[in-house]
C-alpha cells in the first residue's frame, strides 16, 4: 500500500491560484484506506475549493488512478466535466498524478493533492508502519520475514550494531532494534543458524531508478 497524507488546503489553494475551474480525481485504494482521497475527503476538499470561489466542474474516484485502464475509463466518462476544467487535482499517491498526467488527452495541467509518505502496511488498529524499501534484492527468507533494510535506522544487513541497548535502538530509543527482533524471531522459528550468516553488501545496481519491469507476452 502506498501511504499517503492530504495536503493543506492552503497548499492546494497556492497551486490553483490561477486556476478558476477545476476537476477533482481520488484514490479508492490506498488513499482511501489512508483517509487522504477517498470520496469523503474529495467532497470535503471540493467544499473548500467552492468556499474559495472555484468551479469544481466534477470529481471521479476510481479504484486505482495508477493503473492506466481504469484511469483512462474514468476520464472518459467524465469527458464533458473535464473539458470544463482548467485542471485537475488528483488525491492521490505520486504514481497516481502521473498516471492522470500520462492518460489526459486534452493535457490539462495537473496539481497533487496529497503527499507520498512511503510504502507500507496498516494493522488492526490502524497504524500505517513502512515495512519493505523496494530495494530489489529481499532477504527477508533470511531474516525472519522482517526487513532490516527498511526497519534498522542504519539499514545494516549485518547486526545489531553497537549501539543497541537493551533491545533499543540507538537512533530511536523508542524503537525496537531491528536485528534483535529479526533474532528473536529466527530463535522462535529454529532457525538462528541464519543470524550468524554474513550478509554480502546489496547489489545497489538494482536500486538505480526508474525502475522498470516489463512482463513477458505469453
Amino acid at each position: 500500500m502506498i501511504i499517503t497524507s492530504q495536503r493543506k488546503i492552503e497548499e492546494i489553494l497556492k497551486n490553483l491560484q490561477n486556476i478558476k475551474k477545476v476537476f477533482l480525481v481520488g484514490c479508492g485504494e490506498c488513499s482511501t484506506t489512508c483517509k487522504s482521497g477517498g470520496e469523503p475527503e474529495v467532497l470535503e476538499v471540493k467544499a473548500k475549493l467552492e468556499q474559495q470561489g472555484k468551479i469544481v466542474t466534477g470529481y471521479v474516484i476510481p479504484d486505482a488512478p495508477c493503473i492506466s485502464a481504469q484511469i483512462k475509463t474514468a476520464l472518459a466518462k467524465n469527458a464533458k466535466a473535464l473539458k470544463e476544467a482548467e485542471a485537475i487535482l488528483v488525491m492521490a499517491c505520486g504514481l497516481g498524478v502521473q498516471s492522470v498526467k500520462s492518460n489526459d488527452r486534452r493535457e490539462l495541467p495537473i496539481f497533487p493533492g496529497c503527499d507520498t509518505l512511503f510504502m507500507g502496511a496498516v494493522d488492526n488498529e490502524g497504524t500505517f508502519q513502512e515495512l519493505c524499501s523496494a530495494c530489489g534484492e529481499c532477504i527477508l527468507d533470511l531474516t525472519g520475514g522482517i526487513c532490516p533494510v527498511t526497519r534498522c535506522s542504519k539499514g545494516l544487513l549485518n547486526g545489531p550494531c553497537g549501539g543497541m541497548n537493551k533491545g533499543k535502538c540507538e537512533v530511536d530509543k523508542d524503537k525496537d532494534c531491528a536485528w534483535v527482533l529479526i533474532y528473536d524471531e529466527l530463535k522462535k522459528k529454529g532457525k538462528i543458524g541464519l543470524f550468524n550468516k554474513i550478509q554480502s553488501a546489496k547489489k545497489y545496481s538494482k536500486t538505480t531508478r526508474p525502475k522498470k519491469l516489463v512482463l513477458e507476452k505469453t
